[in-house]
């Protein structure tokens, strides 16, 4: 962490996705302090709570300068801050496939606290569920409030914190964030594919899985990979669709 910076961890949970969500951030500031930070929302999506945490330690930040280090097991919100969102913009919040931007509103906001931030910020991958001390303080908040039990929250010194808020080392982004919808290109049929989507009687194709699971997932919808128009118009066939 850079000196006279904030470190932070960030964390989003949902009880069925969507569902009721909860979002946690945990801030250590210079001076050695550290703030918990959480809240719930009644009906959300896991992506949405994993933006609304890391919106919510930005604006914790508001008027206080120095870099801040964003430290999110979410590819999502990595890939998409880091790789997508020029081009979302640059495509007037249009995805690849031509669909709009999902969680278009949040998107917006981060964008705005993060390019407004004096002193920057950084955004680093920590692998979820790896026994990493500030990560699972997160989580075990995050998923608190998503089930409707709002832990108690520290604030105070970082020398009475029982949790090592030591930084991980960088970590790379997993091979799936790093699709061809960072270039704004759908996927080449004979090498990655892409991911059809159907729900409510309305057809979408996806880039990433990441996106087509954000859709789909706890709905009663029908998803299928294919890496081929001839395989893409078989299943539609199958599904009934022309």
């Amino acid at each position: 962490m850079a000196e006279g910076g904030f470190l932070i961890y960030t964390d989003g949970a949902c009880s069925g996705n969507p569902g009721p969500g909860g979002w946690a951030a945990v801030v250590q500031g210079p001076d050695g302090s550290v703030r918990e930070l959480g809240g719930a929302q009644a009906q959300t999506t896991n992506n949405r709570m994993e933006l609304s945490a890391a919106i919510e330690a930005l604006r914790f930040l508001a008027g206080r300068a120095g870099r801040a280090d964003i430290f999110t097991d979410s590819t999502y919100l990595i890939a998409g801050i880091t790789r997508w969102l020029r081009l979302w913009k640059r495509k007037g919040w249009r995805r690849a496939d031509g669909a709009e931007t999902l969680n278009r509103d949040l998107w917006q906001e981060l964008d705005d606290l993060a390019s407004r931030r004096e002193g920057g910020v950084t955004w680093n991958y920590v692998r979820g569920h790896n026994g990493h001390p500030g990560n699972s303080r997160c989580d075990e908040i995050a998923v608190a409030f998503s089930r409707g039990k709002p832990p108690s929250l520290y604030r105070g010194p970082s020398s009475g914190y029982s949790v090592d808020m030591t930084p991980p080392s960088p970590e790379p982004l997993p091979a799936a964030a790093k699709g061809p919808q960072a270039a704004g290109r759908p996927a080449g049929p004979k090498r990655a594919g892409w991911y059809l989507s159907l729900l409510d009687g309305k057809l979408e194709r996806h880039q990433l899985w990441a996106e087509c699971q954000a859709r789909v997932h706890g709905r009663p919808a029908l998803f299928k990979k294919v890496v081929s128009p001839e395989e893409e118009a078989d299943i539609l066939r199958k599904w009934g669709l022309k």
